[in-house]
């Protein structure tokens, strides 16, 4: 089985400082702070601490339109895994203050075209992460991949 992972783009998102982008159901896209219970993490999601900036996207499966926020982590804890489980998806509970509401759109549609998984684009690194598995999420973002992000507030 081949996996199609970006073996550089997360060996660069795992060192030093990390940024943080969930994919997840907002009821309220423009309230102050956001409250997410038990959320899935990947590519280094589950290392999110209190402090790091973080990237909302209210997920369009849930009728959302994208990205929506920039934030910063007010509080994170694990969540521990089910006894009996062999395979599990780490979890953990976040609080953010929002520190940016977007003032562009980005989701799905425009990232859809970004499909080379090995292009190196940041476009490709979010689409890749948030919608070639389309669960809602916390996802490690790489440096490239925030410098993108923050062109949208």
């Amino acid at each position: 089985m081949v996996r199609h992972e970006q073996p550089s783009r997360e060996a660069t998102a795992c060192q030093g400082s990390m940024m943080f982008a969930i994919k997840a159901e907002v009821s309220d896209p423009s309230a102050e702070t956001f409250a997410f219970n038990a959320q899935k993490t990947m590519y280094g999601g589950k290392h999110i601490a209190k402090g790091d900036t973080i990237f909302v996207f209210a997920s369009e499966n849930e009728g959302g339109p994208g990205l929506i926020a920039s934030g910063v982590v007010t509080s994170a804890k694990a969540i521990a895994k089910k006894r009996g489980i062999a395979r599990q998806t780490p979890r953990v509970s976040i609080s953010i203050r929002r520190t940016a509401l977007a003032k562009r759109r980005l989701g799905r549609r425009e990232l859809k075209f970004f499909s080379d998984w090995n292009d190196g684009c940041p476009e490709t690194e979010l689409n890749f992460k948030f919608y070639r598995q389309a669960t809602n999420k916390i996802v490690g973002i790489s440096d490239d991949a925030a410098a993108f992000l923050r062109g949208f507030f």
